[in-house]
């Protein structure tokens, strides 16, 4: 347990005192605390430990707490950005509670929202083929009805931070990057929006129809102008951009190279994105056309290093695996995504045991119907058993992968993905008492192998988004009046 010494003459905050919850740290020792307190001020994580919070933590309100009355310093305390005064504290009992990390969903499509559904029975490329051209007429007012909806369903499974993977940009189609950050801002939840691009066309020898591509100039300098307008460097950001050309059966080599030199010249720690190693046709593309697997394909373009995360990364060999690990390229792994296209089974147990930054992801709607983070901890379990056996990957592992490991990911692992003092205040609350999961010997089972339990409480930054199983900034009746209207516009 520890405390923070607060700096005077700062701004009032709301504290907020988890008790009595069985808190899953996450952190690098693994702590686990089976009736354990989380205290926050403002959003950051002031105090963490077993038993019933601290005094002083319950104290301050009701003393108006003020630089003359500080919190004690406890030993292994720091002293850094807590506020002095503490305009209320709200009291949380957690008994019957798992307490975890906010979950951090690395690789999304939010617009795939408006598309689920179709091509039901097809592989990657059938069902991209089949999906170009509705998603050739998507706008800036539909998208954002659409990302509103997945969205929420993120937050409902416990997602706090979302990656959001853009790529389609139909001429006259307005503000869609714009469309996805204002729906984020209304929920509450925290995004990484990445400014993705195609520039190879049909005629050029790519897979999508040459209406649904850019130029490369356009694209880089949309590019750019995403992260100028959007990115937001700072520690406790809710926006930033990474720069996401989208695969390299889509894009040239050239706007891989350029994209990435852009990247690495931007203030801000622009990251870069991008999908690869998906299937065994994506490898046959690559191999015919470049002679090159994809992994050596993205690396003489610059494409690998601890800036750079790639999706789905199902089908590396031993030295791609190596290559991740020694350069500290990241990995989303997208377990249901890949069984519904019957992509394969990611290496996730020899990824991990190399090193390599793994986080967990949802991947597109339309290529999961179902929209919830929550439930993809027990997917990336079931299926890595499915490869590895029984012992291949336990459910502590897939809960790190959700959290902290999704934080190295994004680059974030300083500020988020664990219950740490210093840490924002991004955390789910689960309940685990009720009648799906009463009496289980492992809290954290509940989570991971049973079926989802239900969300009492979701903070990002320590404001609540979901509370009592229902978000807090949105009405979840308009929000899905909202998607209907978008799909039938979109369908016409």
């Amino acid at each position: 347990m520890s405390a923070v010494l607060p700096a005077a003459g700062a701004a009032p905050v709301i504290r907020t005192v988890i008790e009595n919850a069985y808190v899953v740290t996450v952190d690098p020792g693994g702590a686990e605390y089976e009736r354990g307190h989380v205290v926050i001020d403002g959003a950051e994580i002031v105090a963490v430990g077993p038993g019933a919070a601290p005094g002083w933590a319950i104290d301050a309100a009701e003393s108006a707490a003020s630089a003359a009355s500080p919190a004690p310093v406890l030993r292994g305390a720091t002293t850094a950005s807590v506020p002095t005064r503490i305009e209320r504290v709200e009291r949380v009992d957690g008994s019957g509670h798992l307490l975890t990390p906010g979950l951090i969903n690395t690789h999304h499509h939010l617009y795939q929202w408006l598309t689920r559904g179709v091509a039901q029975d097809a592989i990657l490329f059938d069902w991209l083929t089949a999906l170009y051209p509705t998603w050739s007429r998507i706008t800036a007012d539909t998208v954002g009805p659409g990302a509103l909806g997945a969205l929420a369903v993120g937050a409902l499974s416990g997602c706090t931070t979302m990656a959001d993977h853009h790529y389609v940009f139909p001429r006259g189609s307005g503000d869609i990057l714009g469309s996805i950050v204002d729906a984020a801002s209304t929920l509450g939840m925290r995004l990484h929006a990445t400014r993705g691009s195609m520039d190879l066309g049909a005629s050029q020898g790519g897979l999508p129809p040459d209406f649904a591509v850019e130029t490369t100039a356009d694209a880089l300098q949309a590019s750019a102008d995403a992260v100028a307008r959007f990115h937001d460097p700072s520690r406790e950001a809710m926006v930033k951009i990474a720069i996401a050309p989208c695969s390299p059966f889509s894009v040239t080599g050239d706007l891989l190279r350029e994209a990435a030199v852009l990247a690495r010249s931007l203030d801000g720690a622009v990251r870069l994105h991008t999908h690869g190693s998906e299937t065994v046709e994506e490898d046959a593309y690559c191999l015919e056309r470049f002679g090159r697997t994809p992994t050596q394909y993205l690396d003489e373009l610059g494409w690998l290093g601890d800036d750079v995360w790639m999706a789905h990364c199902v089908h590396l060999d031993d030295a791609a695996i190596a290559r991740f690990a020694a350069t500290g390229t990241g990995v989303a792994h997208c377990p249901s995504s890949n069984a519904r296209l019957s992509a394969g089974i990611a290496p996730v147990p020899q990824l991990l045991a190399a090193g390599v930054p793994v986080g967990l992801g949802v991947d597109g709607s339309a290529s999961n119907e179902s929209g919830q983070l929550g439930t993809e901890l027990r997917m990336a379990v079931l299926a890595n058993r499915l490869r590895g056996g029984a012992s291949a990957m336990s459910g502590r592992d897939a809960l790190y992968v959700a959290t902290r490991g999704g934080a190295r990911v994004l680059g974030r692992e300083a500020e988020l993905g664990s219950i740490e003092v210093g840490k924002l205040a991004d955390l789910a609350l689960w309940r685990v008492d009720g009648v799906e999961h009463a009496g289980i010997a492992d809290p954290v089972a509940a989570l991971t192998l049973g079926a989802l339990p239900p969300l009492e409480l979701l903070l990002v930054n320590g404001r609540a988004v979901v509370r009592e199983g229902a978000l807090v900034n949105a009405d979840e009746g308009a929000i899905a009046r909202g998607v209907r209207e978008a799909v039938g516009v979109l369908r016409g």
